[in-house]
């Protein structure tokens, strides 16, 4: 993953989706060329330059001011997580000087969680999880594990929620919105590979994910991005069937770049029966070593 042609696509991206009529501009001309704005129609918008906007869209954004990038996202519409994406990739494109900009951009996602983090959540009754930015699943719960025990079992290591959606089959048995599920995801490592483009384990997973999968191709050229605080989603689990849940995340004080994911279900719902059988189904997953652990093993 090079700056530029992140850079790039992303602006293009941005300014194809937006019809002169969604920014208030009379469309002049029966026949226009491009999908949406034209450059110098963005350049009007944030009230900059028609050559210093194709600068920035060349990848150019080092150097740009705050309230540049605020008037570019303004123009382009760009919701909180694209205005978050648009700084990062400001940030990384930064002079190697920059010392805030060199550590993110450079710096890697974790790969383990301090053990006061797996107490935390061995003393959450609900199904809770951390994950880095890459979507590596790093410590489970109990009820978490026993939730997530297919993609724990299979067979990928690090666990990883992207893999496990665009590599493994029986993640579109196990999601049940398989599509959105797979959009999320791509939107969130395009979020992360904005925050860390020389990441080598990141850079490894995308292009893994690349070369074998065509689906993950056609959604990482969309250049989405997105905040995966909190929702709502089904998972068809293979012991006790539908599961309805919502989850929040949040960043974890001690250190932001991890997500822990709680899941909570409406008291007396069906979920609520459907969790009581998993933690039973647990008991006896354990009981003969078969409930898997993020590092491969079982307890």
């Amino acid at each position: 993953m090079t700056d530029r042609p992140a850079i790039t696509e992303f602006l293009r991206t941005r300014r194809a989706r937006i019809t002169p009529q969604q920014a208030g501009l009379p469309a002049y001309g029966g026949n226009r060329r491009v999908p949406g704005l034209r450059r110098e129609e963005v350049a009007m918008l944030a009230g900059v330059s028609v050559d210093y906007y194709v600068r920035l869209e060349r990848g150019n954004l080092a150097g740009a001011s705050d309230s540049v990038l605020d008037a570019l996202a303004d123009a382009l519409q760009l919701d909180d997580a694209e205005r978050s994406h648009l700084y990062d990739l400001a940030r990384a494109a930064g002079p190697a000087s920059s010392r805030t900009a060199s550590r993110a951009a450079g710096r890697r996602a974790p790969a383990s969680v301090p053990p006061t983090v797996q107490r935390i959540l061995d003393s959450i009754t609900a199904p809770a999880w951390v994950r880095n930015g890459r979507l590596d699943h790093l410590a489970h719960n109990r009820a978490s594990r026993a939730l997530y025990a297919p993609l724990l079992a299979s067979g990928e290591r690090p666990v990883n929620t992207a893999r496990y959606v665009f590599l493994d089959p029986g993640s579109r048995a196990f999601f049940d919105d398989w599509r959105q599920a797979a959009s999320d995801v791509t939107a969130l490592l395009r979020m992360e590979a904005g925050k860390r483009p020389h990441d080598p384990a990141l850079t490894q997973l995308i292009g893994e994910l690349s070369t074998r999968s065509e689906e993950f191709r056609t959604l990482w050229a969309r250049h989405d991005v997105k905040f995966h605080r909190s929702g709502a989603k089904r998972l068809n689990h293979p012991a006790v069937g539908a599961i309805d849940l919502e989850f929040e995340g949040m960043s974890l004080p001690s250190d932001p770049d991890l997500t822990l994911v709680v899941y909570a279900v409406a008291p007396g719902s069906a979920t609520a029966d459907a969790l009581q059988l998993l933690e039973h189904w647990a008991d006896d997953q354990e009981a003969a070593g078969l409930l898997a652990d993020v590092d491969g093993g079982a307890r």
